[in-house]
């Protein structure tokens, strides 16, 4: 039976199956109000040392469990988590600042993303059979991984780093970042009820702590999701002890509009995506190239749109859309490129602004109201920087040269050092397909954008990543493929 959690109470790290209290505590702040939340561990170098040790001890028994009884163990946990999820959506809310409607999303999605790795294995590959040998191809795992989870999804992407190591055999050390460390201690909380000590542990610290683990010699993989300039000192500091790194990085997703498209089916789509979650997802669209035939159209019905429909405020309100920005840093850049904009003299097709606190005895939470921008240049840092707020800009582009204006917005959309995802929209599937696969980016998608599954691997190109999560790709990210040959006849010595 599972346990069930208390919300308002972080006694410690999880490490081998323990609550191993901290001397020095830290707290998050509630995005939505400003307000600190709860004391939470912070994480020391010794305890680094503890769960790395009490990590390789268990991985001896558990890469000898079966693809079978690790998947069940997964779905025993999913029981776990569902049996609390109104307190994880909650407490959610409460320290990312996503609206509770979303909330329920991602724990939706972290559920699914679970029983689906259930399902998922790696077998040995027959790469040749003869009378004379059979030679494999076999994914034995790793030994332990680290997954360094981002603030925007702490939940779905904790657990969607989380299950692939742990069916693949490998254990498991989760750090939250220190912005959003609640719902994850919490699920190491659980994780305690389903698998043996030592195969899954969380460790709540602060920035000490993500250079520790990436250093450390007895941590044989990192998983990593955040901005670049962080990827980039991660994979640095794996290089030191050549081990595994899977990197998911930021994105600047460009959408591609045509003439034809149905403006009415795309206009609400792209209007929620483009702001869901505060603009604060890598895989969002973020830049929107709209064929100049359709442009005032698109444009216009976009901002009505917007207005009628995309609330601002804080994510227990009904009806919110936009909740605040996550965090004080991210908050102060976001403010940055608005006024960026304003200095800039770029026209606003829709002019967002800072939300200010009814209350004058609080400071209040990080609300800020979308903002899009009126075909800007393509120099604009509204256009060449991921935003990770709720600002877009339009740019049109021209359909008058032989190909009817594809290579020219093609070339556009591929000017930059990012390719996470990019889309293309149009009633001719055809050449929007054609127009696809000349994207440079790790997801594609024809009239629609930000879909994702567990079983479809994910990644990005250039600067936005190294590797494929998810999928049987993703599966084998946590193993460490091996040849292996068998030579049938045996050679018998003189006597």
């Amino acid at each position: 039976m599972a346990s069930t959690l208390d919300f308002t109470h972080f006694p410690g790290n999880i490490i081998n199956n323990e609550i191993v209290p901290t001397v020095a505590t830290r707290h998050g702040i509630d995005p939505s109000t400003g307000e600190p939340l709860w004391e939470v561990p912070v994480a020391t170098k010794d305890d680094l040392e503890n769960a790395v040790k009490h990590a390789r001890e268990a991985f001896v028994t558990w890469s000898a469990t079966t693809f079978q009884q690790r998947a069940e163990m997964l779905l025993r946990y999913a029981d776990a988590i569902e049996a609390n999820r109104e307190g994880l959506q909650k407490l959610l809310t409460m320290e990312q600042g996503k609206p509770l409607s979303l909330s329920k999303t991602e724990i939706d999605m972290s559920l699914t993303w679970l029983r689906a790795f259930a399902t998922m294995t790696v077998r040995d590959e027959v790469l040749e059979d003869s009378d004379e040998r059979t030679v494999y191809a076999t994914f034995p795992p790793l030994g332990v991984c680290a997954g360094i989870v981002p603030w925007n999804w702490p939940v779905l992407l904790g657990l969607g780093k989380l299950g692939p190591a742990l069916l693949t055999g490998n254990c498991f050390v989760m750090k939250p970042s220190p912005y959003t460390p609640y719902c994850d201690l919490k699920l190491g909380e659980l994780a305690r009820d389903v698998f043996p000590p030592g195969v899954v542990q969380v460790l709540s610290g602060d920035d000490s702590l993500g250079p520790w683990m990436t250093e450390h010699p007895g941590i044989d993989m990192i998983t990593f999701t955040g901005s670049i300039a962080t990827g980039k000192r991660v994979a640095a500091s794996c290089a030191k002890t050549l081990k595994r790194h899977l990197l998911e990085l930021g994105g600047n997703d460009a959408c591609i509009v045509c003439d034809d498209v149905d403006l009415a089916a795309c206009v609400p789509k792209l209007a929620t995506l483009a702001f869901l979650n505060t603009g604060q997802i890598c895989m969002l669209p973020k830049r929107f190239y709209v064929h100049e035939r359709v442009y005032d159209a698109f444009r216009d019905a976009m901002v009505q749109f917007t207005r009628d429909n995309i609330r601002t405020g804080g994510g227990f309100e009904d009806g919110v859309v936009v909740g605040p920005v996550q965090n004080r840093m991210q908050f102060d850049l976001v403010k940055d490129l608005y006024a960026d904009t304003k200095r800039q003299n770029y026209k606003s097709a829709l002019e967002g602004d800072v939300v200010v606190s009814s209350n004058p005895n609080k400071g209040g939470g990080y609300l800020i109201t979308p903002s899009i921008i009126d075909n800007p240049p393509d120099t604009a840092r509204v256009v060449t920087e991921e935003p990770f707020g709720p600002i877009v800009p339009l740019l049109k582009w021209r359909g008058d040269d032989g190909d009817g204006g594809e290579a020219d917005v093609l070339a556009r959309a591929n000017d930059s050092p990012t390719g996470l995802g990019a889309s293309v929209w149009s009633r001719d599937v055809a050449r929007a397909e054609r127009m696809a696969r000349r994207l440079s980016a790790g997801s594609v998608w024809v009239n629609s954008h930000f879909d994702v599954a567990p079983h479809v691997p994910y990644g990005g190109h250039k600067e936005s990543g190294i590797g494929m999560a998810w999928g049987d790709m993703g599966l084998k990210s946590y193993t460490k493929p091996r040849s292996l040959w068998l030579f049938k006849k045996t050679f018998q010595g003189s006597h």
